[in-house]
C-alpha cells in the first residue's frame, strides 16, 4: 500500500480564461467541475487541507476562470468553473463552456477530471449529458459524489446505483466512483491516494521532464 499523502504546501500560480496560458504543462494535473452549488470548493478546500484555498459562496457562478494551484512543487490542482445554472448572463455561460471544453480537449498533462454529482438528489439530466460529452472526447475523469454527510446511506447508495444504471444505458464500462464530504473528511484520502497512484503513471510514461 501507498504511504497516506502529505500536502505540505499548496501555491497559487494563475487564474485565466485563455487555455494556452496555462503553466507549463510538466506536470501531472487533476481538474475538478460540476453543477454549481454541487459543494467543489469545499472539497477542494478539504483535500488541499486549507480553509480558504478555493472561495466559498452559497451564489452559483463564484468560480469563473480556470485556476491553477501548485501542490508540493509536483502537481497541480485545478478549480475550473461550474456548470449548469448559474446567475450570469447567456452569454458569459457560452464563454465558460467554450474556454473550459478547450482546456479540457486540448491540455496534455490532464490526467483525470473529477466530476463532482450531489449525492443528496436524483440523476439530473446536465451531470449524465456532461458525463457522456467527457466519453465522447476520451477525456479521462472519475465521479466524485459529495455532501454523503447530508444524507442518509440508504439514500446515497440509492441515489448513486440509480446515477450508475442511468449511465450503464449508454457505457460498456463505468468510470471509478469516489464518496465524499467535505464536513468529516470522508475521501480525502482516497482521493490523494488516487492521485499519488497517477503520478507515479506519469512519471513512468516520461511525461515529467
Amino acid at each position: 500500500m501507498i504511504p497516506e499523502y502529505t500536502i505540505k504546501t499548496v501555491t497559487f500560480i494563475s487564474a485565466g480564461i485563455d487555455p494556452g496560458k496555462c503553466p507549463s504543462p510538466d506536470r501531472p494535473e487533476y481538474a475538478f467541475i460540476g453543477r454549481s452549488n454541487v459543494g467543489k470548493s469545499s472539497l477542494l478546500n478539504m483535500i488541499a487541507g486549507r480553509k480558504s484555498l478555493a472561495r466559498i459562496s452559497v451564489s452559483p457562478g463564484k468560480t469563473q476562470t480556470i485556476n491553477h494551484y501548485l501542490v508540493n512543487d509536483s502537481w497541480y490542482l485545478v478549480d475550473l468553473p461550474g456548470y449548469g445554472y448559474a446567475k450570469v448572463s447567456k452569454t458569459m455561460r457560452e464563454k465558460w463552456t467554450g474556454f473550459i471544453n478547450k482546456y479540457l480537449i486540448e491540455r496534455p498533462n490532464l490526467m483525470c477530471l473529477f466530476q463532482l454529482i450531489d449525492s443528496r438528489i436524483e440523476p439530473q439530466v446536465i451531470d449524465l449529458s456532461f458525463s457522456n460529452f467527457l466519453g465522447q472526447e476520451k477525456i479521462p475523469f472519475v465521479l466524485a459524489f459529495t455532501k454523503s454527510d447530508k444524507v442518509t446511506i440508504n439514500m446515497l447508495n440509492k441515489n448513486r446505483a440509480a446515477y450508475c444504471k442511468e449511465m450503464s444505458k449508454t457505457w460498456e464500462q463505468l468510470p471509478r466512483q469516489f464518496i465524499t464530504s467535505s464536513q468529516n473528511k470522508k475521501g480525502r484520502e482516497e482521493l490523494l491516494e488516487f492521485i499519488q497512484q497517477t503520478n507515479l503513471l506519469f512519471n513512468r510514461q516520461g511525461m515529467n521532464p
